[in-house]
């Protein structure tokens, strides 16, 4: 039998986003911190001074509950951001037609 985990510091959003609580921060974005630049729970901290303890400490039990998930995710955006810097860099046109479907 297993127990569904609950993270009260955290809001996952209808596209499946986890953010932390309702700030801009992504678990994402602290997991990358996290793994790819061995920052601890101390140093996130420092770097980001408007998070509590309790909303990185919910991020990292996040990140290790399901780690093989989002380092998967980590190691996919790394080689999107890769294959973007060796394309052509876009027009103006095509970077408004980008905004303008984002916004929809």
């Amino acid at each position: 039998m297993s127990a569904k985990t609950e993270y009260p510091h955290l809001t996952i959003e209808p596209d499946r986003t986890i953010r932390i609580g309702q700030t801009r921060y992504k678990v994402l974005h602290l997991a990358a911190e996290h793994y790819q630049h061995g920052w601890t729970a101390e140093e996130l901290l420092r770097q980001h001074p408007d998070l509590r303890p309790e909303e990185v400490y919910a991020a990292l039990t996040y990140f290790y509950d399901h780690r093989d998930e989002l380092i998967s995710e980590l190691k996919e955006t790394l080689k999107e951001a890769e294959s973007l810097r060796t394309t052509q860099p876009l027009t103006r046109d095509e970077l408004l037609t980008r905004r303008a479907d984002a916004g929809r």
